[in-house]
């Protein structure tokens, strides 16, 4: 279950409640009975495993082959 923390509008007290997802947000301060909010903060992430780097993905084959320029035509003579 998400912890969610929670400080009073009126008292400023602060703290932490075990709640599910489906549960409704709370609303009263425990401390004085005045109006509370939700305190958000940022979230720690780990990435593990492979498939989050660049280099995770890249094609094995690293000898390319170098593609010839194209030729340019020659301009072709006006005739008047």
């Amino acid at each position: 279950m998400p912890t969610y923390q929670y400080a009073c509008a009126d008292c400023d007290h602060q703290f932490e409640a075990f709640q599910s997802f489906t549960e409704a947000s709370l609303t009263t301060c425990p401390e004085c009975k005045g109006e509370v909010r939700k305190i958000y903060s940022a979230v720690g992430v780990v990435f593990k495993g492979s498939g989050f780097y660049k280099t995770d993905s890249a094609k094995s084959n690293t000898a390319k082959t170098p593609t010839p320029p194209t030729p340019t035509p020659a301009p072709t003579p006006k005739t008047e």
